[in-house]
């Protein structure tokens, strides 16, 4: 059997990756009373009193829902909540196995944004995190905005702020073999969509120097509409190309240092990889196939390629991320997860990889979960700094608490 044919058997034998397992039976009449009723009501009524308590007494505090309507699946597009859930049930797998955080799917038909949001906004007292995921741009946009200020749970889109973070990581170390500082580079994003979006903020605050964005219709210019498809395309094309420079990838990629494609496969050439500045940086993250596939654009000069797949070097993998931010903001009761915090997730896991650099290993692998624990730390440390955290541990116990959790999950 190839690949999707194994795919397949294993999911309908093992009929859904996640189960629900208890923590404790009721094997007696005590039990059956302390942890239903009468008993319970005690604690119901502790938690009326502090609905902070709600974290102590109840599953809520390692509790994540992932949330799709299904919009923008993986490399399927718009497929739908019934055939997101298995995506979503993998996500959860992940949750668990990597980062030791119970998390659920919740596939909804709704594409509606203010549903979407009333939803979250609904279903809050459950959770301790909302993970977003396959959510179509720009609506996964204006979610995150109309949530802002309104919940006091952590919310995360993963294609936008996990690839963001895997990609800010690799970079910095890239950059680091190719010796050249962010302040100094031109990048070029191809694929503006939720992925682009936010990768293409995400290093501008990390400080990179200069930027080209593009899209179906060429470099995003502020000064033309045809390049512009809504106003968070508008927002960027203003940052970063306020110039108005026109024209095509090729143009935008002549003389950069860094290239990063989230778009389709095969829209690179040698000739684009010939023509950029010297010693280039190539991730080419189209799935399944890239925008060039690594042997062709070493074999026109690229110096450092990556992919998102695991077939090739330096494959840049989300599991390298979310499960460690939310591991970090759920321990610490965080109210949301800010950019400081992403940005120190970033570099936490650039700096773990540091003594291992070499041009085919920019990144740790997926399977490792140590650097899950620097993630983490790094996280619930920024949250601490940045006054979001509400509840406040010592770094030596943060620590422990972090490792128990994710090295222990999973077995």
């Amino acid at each position: 059997m190839n690949i999707y044919e194994k795919a397949l058997k294993i999911h309908r034998d093992l009929r859904g990756k996640i189960e629900i397992h208890v923590k404790e039976h009721v094997s007696t009449r005590e039990k059956l009373s302390m942890l239903y009723t009468p008993g319970v009501a005690e604690v119901a009524k502790k938690i009326h009193e502090n609905e902070l308590l709600v974290n102590e007494l109840t599953m809520r505090w390692n509790f994540v829902a992932i949330i799709s309507d299904g919009s923008a699946v993986l490399g399927l597009g718009n497929v739908g909540p019934y055939a997101a859930m298995p995506v979503m049930e993998g996500k959860a797998l992940l949750f668990k196995e990597f980062g030791g955080v119970d998390a659920i799917p919740l596939c909804i038909s709704t594409r509606d944004v203010d549903e979407i949001v009333k939803f979250c906004l609904m279903i809050s007292p459950t959770f301790g995190g909302i993970n977003f995921e396959d959510i179509s741009a720009p609506r996964c946009f204006e979610i995150e905005e109309k949530l802002r200020g309104k919940i006091d749970i952590p919310i995360f889109h993963d294609d936008q702020h996990g690839t963001a973070i895997v990609v800010g990581a690799a970079l910095l170390n890239a950059l680091k073999i190719v010796n050249k500082r962010l302040s100094q580079i031109k990048v070029v994003i191809n694929g503006i969509g939720a992925a682009g979006t936010a990768i293409a903020r995400f290093l501008l605050r990390m400080g990179v120097g200069e930027m080209l964005l593009c899209d179906r219709n060429g470099i995003l210019n502020p000064y033309d509409k045809r390049t512009i498809l809504h106003k968070y395309h508008l927002e960027l094309a203003s940052r970063t190309n306020p110039e108005g420079i026109s024209g095509d990838l090729a143009k935008a990629m002549e003389g950069a240092d860094v290239f990063i494609g989230v778009s389709r496969g095969n829209l690179v050439t040698g000739d684009m990889i010939r023509r950029m500045a010297e010693d280039p940086i190539v991730f080419a993250m189209a799935n399944p196939t890239p925008e060039i596939f690594p042997d062709e654009a070493k074999a026109n000069g690229a110096r450092i390629v990556a992919t998102g797949r695991s077939d090739y070097p330096n494959q840049v993998n989300n599991v390298l991320a979310f499960p460690g931010v939310f591991r970090g903001a759920l321990d610490i009761w965080a109210r949301e997860i800010n950019e400081q915090m992403k940005i120190d997730a970033s570099r936490a896991l650039a700096d773990y990889w540091e003594d291992c650099l070499r041009e085919d290993s920019i990144l740790p692998p997926a399977m490792d979960k140590h650097v899950v624990v620097e993630v983490a730390l790094a996280t619930a440390k920024s949250a601490i700094k940045s006054g979001v955290a509400r509840k406040i541990m010592k770094e030596e116990d943060l620590k422990r608490v972090i490792e128990e959790r994710i090295l222990e999950s999973g077995n």
